[in-house]
């Protein structure tokens, strides 16, 4: 067989695709928490010379360290990479220049963004400088203390939860999204010194943020399942709300931090430990990357011996059995309301979780002994 350039050739750009596809699917592989997907098979770091700068794109690289001079639409292209908005966890994109190049930065801003002023094209696209936030960020604390301070209440988290009627909590909502927009942008800063950093937490302390924190998306959840359940019924003000979750996520708050957390805690002597039992609540409330699961894993934690000792992997075992045995209860529970027997009523639910199509003519027959008219029967199949 005679191996042509061209076969060699040919050969070579397969091997160069499969490589690309695979490097492509371990960054993507990100999306999986490391419980569901070994983190060995994942790329954390990506070194790139030329072509992928400006031709590859994904939602899960976050950070670009240029170490290469760039101008113009190859510069543009290239920091375009990091601010693809992945979902809730990624707001932003950060850029690490160590060429110092950023007259050529204002020269490709300048000449791409259609802006005569270079002030006005700097400002489309580029966040303002540091101090200037951190005084946004003082005005929009005052504004919230200030509203607070006019429905009779003192600026204090647990306070949020007396404001009467919707309109106060929805100013209340629009306020405190705004310190947490401007806080956000503020985390996005790697050059803070400390000096800024002591001012960010006198403004705000962490502890009374992430209590706010919390009372925001428990007061968000109320306003979205009115949302859900009234639709175009609901109030207009109620309807055009826009909560903003992506401001109230993090990528450290997630379902395997908060396990380990707790088995880090637990397994030391009450002295020794970092966080109390309330705290780790507290941090788990205050981020919205678990809404579905928070109160599952609040009343999970409330249930805990802190000063047991388990290992994460027990945790996670016996949150998989805190949960089966609540869906029990509930169950249960539903069974004795309607007057059905609860293994039967568990297998239609199984049935139609397993098919994810709800079958109408098996909740027919599981209604059948009651012996209802088509009214009640059909007043039982809506509850």
């Amino acid at each position: 067989m005679i191996i042509t350039d061209n076969m060699v050739l040919i050969k070579v750009l397969m091997s160069l695709i499969h490589t690309i596809r695979t490097f492509k699917k371990r960054i993507k592989d990100h999306k999986y928490s490391n419980a569901d997907y070994p983190h060995r098979n994942k790329i954390d770091i990506t070194i790139v010379v030329d072509m992928l700068l400006t031709g590859f794109d994904s939602k899960y690289l976050n950070t670009l360290y240029v170490d290469k001079n760039l101008k113009y639409h190859g510069l543009i292209q290239a920091f375009s990479r990091t601010n693809r908005v992945l979902n809730d966890t990624k707001p932003y994109g950060n850029i690490l220049d160590f060429r110092h190049q950023q007259s050529s930065v204002n020269a490709a801003i300048t000449l791409f963004s259609g802006e005569d002023s270079k002030e006005k094209a700097r400002e489309i696209w580029l966040v303002d400088p540091a101090p200037m936030v951190i005084e946004k960020y003082k005005e929009a604390v005052a504004q919230l203390a200030d509203f607070m301070s006019k429905n009779n209440l003192v600026c204090e988290p647990e306070e949020v939860y007396n404001l009467r009627g919707d309109a106060a909590k929805i100013a209340f909502v629009k306020n405190f999204k705004e310190v947490q927009r401007l806080k956000t942008q503020l985390d996005q800063y790697t050059d803070l010194n400390n000096e800024q950093r002591d001012v960010i937490e006198t403004i705000l302390p962490d502890d009374t943020l992430r209590s706010f924190r919390s009372s925001y998306i428990e007061t968000a959840k109320q306003f979205k399942k009115i949302q859900k359940e009234e639709g175009n019924k609901a109030p207009v003000d109620i309807q055009q709300l826009d909560f903003e979750f992506v401001l109230f996520a993090s990528t450290l708050i997630d379902y395997d931090y908060i396990m380990s957390l707790i088995a880090e805690n637990m397994q030391k002597a009450p002295t020794k430990q970092k966080m109390t039992k309330m705290q780790v609540i507290s941090l788990l409330t205050s981020s919205s990357n678990l809404m579905e699961e928070q109160e599952d894993l609040t009343d999970y934690i409330n249930g805990l011996d802190w000063n047991s000792g388990q290992d994460e992997q027990a945790l996670r075992n016996g949150y998989e059995i805190f949960k089966i045995e609540k869906n029990n209860k509930e169950l249960l529970a539903i069974a004795n309301k309607h007057n059905l027997p609860a293994t039967t009523l568990k297998g239609f639910i199984d049935e139609v979780m397993n098919r994810m199509i709800f079958d109408g003519e098996r909740l027919t027959d599981l209604l059948e002994p009651l012996e209802l008219s088509w009214k009640e029967r059909r007043t039982k199949s809506f509850h």
